[in-house]
This record gives C-alpha cells, sequence and structure tokens, in this order.
C-alpha cells in the first residue's frame, strides 16, 4: 500500500530527529539517513531537495509547535509572571521531550550544514526573546514587576538560562535533565 503524501516527508524527519538523539553527536548524512529509512538516497531526493531542507523542516516543526503553543499560553493566561513562568517551563520541557531537536535548537547538528540555517535558528532565538519581553511588559502593567526592570534586559537574561539549559542537556548526552531544579530556578529568575 503506497504512502498517503506527505507520510513519507513526515517519516524522514521523524527519523532524522531520531539520529540527531545520538548523544555522541556524529554528523547525519544522506546516507545513514537513507539506510535508516530502508530507502535508497535518491528516494530521500524526491521528498526534499536537499538535506538542508530537511533541516528546514525540523527547524518549522519547532516553530509551529513552539510558537502555537506560546500564543496558546498568552491567550489563556492573562497574569504576565504566570504566562513567563508557563512559557520557560514549555521550552525547558520540549527539550526534554525531543532530544534530537535541541540539538537543532543549539545549532550542534547544524555544524557545517548551510549558513542559512544557523540563522534561522538565531531569528527563533530573537522571536522567543522577543515574546519574553512582551511578557515581562503585561507584567510590569500589572504592577508585578518593579518599574525600574528593564525588560529587554530581563528578556535576554531568561533566553541565556533556556539556551544555557538546552547546551548542558546535549551536552551531557540528554542526561542532566532541563526541568531538573526548575522550581527552584524560577524563584530565582524572577
Amino acid at each position: 500500500m503506497p504512502a498517503k503524501p506527505g507520510e513519507r516527508k513526515l517519516q524522514i524527519l521523524q527519523v532524522l530527529a531520531q539520529m540527531l538523539e545520538n548523544p555522541k553527536g556524529e554528523r547525519v548524512t544522506t546516507a545513514a539517513l537513507a539506510a535508516r529509512l530502508r530507502v535508497s538516497e535518491a528516494a530521500l531526493y524526491r521528498h526534499f531537495a536537499s538535506k538542508a531542507q530537511m533541516f528546514e523542516g525540523l527547524i518549522e516543526f519547532i516553530e509551529q509547535t513552539l510558537f502555537g503553543l506560546i500564543n496558546k499560553i498568552t491567550a489563556e493566561e492573562p497574569n504576565g509572571i504566570r504566562q513567563l513562568e508557563q512559557i520557560l517551563a514549555l521550552l525547558l520541557g520540549f527539550a526534554k521531550k525531543n532530544p534530537g531537536m535541541t540539538r537543532v535548537l543549539i545549532g550542534d547538528a547544524l555544524v557545517n550544514e548551510d549558513e542559512r540555517l544557523q540563522a534561522r535558528i538565531n531569528q527563533l532565538h530573537d522571536r522567543l526573546e522577543a515574546t519574553l519581553k512582551q511578557a515581562l511588559r503585561v507584567a510590569a502593567t500589572q504592577g508585578e514587576l518593579a518599574a525600574e526592570v528593564d525588560a529587554a534586559a530581563q528578556a535576554n537574561a531568561l533566553t541565556s538560562f533556556v539556551t544555557g539549559r538546552w547546551h548542558q542537556y546535549a551536552k551531557s548526552g540528554f542526561r542532566r535533565d532541563p526541568m531538573e531544579y526548575w522550581q527552584a530556578q524560577w524563584k530565582l529568575l524572577i
């Protein structure tokens, strides 16, 4: 029975993400990906014009997932501080559930790949920081933060915290839980 349109593409991305879960962080090749899928490399290229397009597919999945959930949080939670807490927990929890995607988020999986992929991840990080800044501004207007708090500086610090936890998780071979100490650290962060 032939696969439905898009199913094979999704399967390729899922296997690519699984391969990125290798704690040794070895470079993923199209030959290894094709072998894992039990197809020829030519079959991969029927769905993606290049390996860069495969990584773009993963980045697109990350963006859609994270920002879809963040938009849900900001729409449902009026309190800026609780928005921040939920967004940060979401970002750490996403990494925990998706170790291969974490390597994409920190750029580790993109080394030696097309430069535009790292630029796109950088843009994603900038969007996350802007989202945190907006939640901080909401909290400030609600009187939840001191008036002198610099929302841009605080958002940058929170973004750095999250990316640091992502790095620690990936570099530990996915042994250091990114949610470790979360409750205690949240109190320190805010």
